[in-house]
């Protein structure tokens, strides 16, 4: 199984959310559980089907955050090569097509979030900025078609 790749904060953010996973929503859902028990007859009874769903998807969900864990590599922001671009950099970039500015934060494809800005190194965009210097031009192949962005900053994220 291949690496993951997680920043800092991303490893903080997976391991609370494992936590609240383990701690406190298992008991909440043990609770509706219980709750829905004491109303009898559990074959049409929709709020244990719905407690029970609910307690399948939390496991589902510590099991996948485990499995991400126990195969991550950790990207120390503060260590980055700033250079040239890798996961853990914030980079400005322009996009010759649009003519307007774009920043990125590279992150592993388990921390990536296009509404916060967050890229992954693996998608075609990410994929294309790594290894980048300030300057140089990249050409992304995308669905949309051939798109072609100049690097003008690499930074550590703050």
């Amino acid at each position: 199984m291949e690496k993951k790749l997680l920043t800092y904060a991303g490893l903080q953010k997976l391991e609370a959310e494992l936590q609240d996973l383990k701690v406190v929503k298992r008991k909440e859902v043990a609770q509706k559980i219980k709750e829905a028990r004491e109303q009898g007859d559990l074959s049409e009874n929709a709020e244990y089907d719905a407690a029970k769903d609910e307690q399948r998807d939390i496991e589902a969900r510590i099991e996948e955050i485990e499995a991400i864990l126990k195969n991550v590599e950790v990207v120390v922001e503060e260590e980055v090569d700033l250079d040239k671009i890798s996961v853990g950099c914030k980079v400005k970039i322009y996009d010759c097509e649009f003519d307007e500015e774009l920043e990125y934060y590279i992150v592993g494809s388990t921390e990536a979030n296009s509404l916060e800005g967050k890229i992954s190194n693996e998608s075609p965009v990410g994929r294309a900025l790594i290894g980048a210097k300030v300057g140089e031009t990249i050409k992304v192949e995308t669905q949309a078609g051939e798109l072609e962005y100049k690097v003008l900053d690499i930074q550590r994220v703050a």
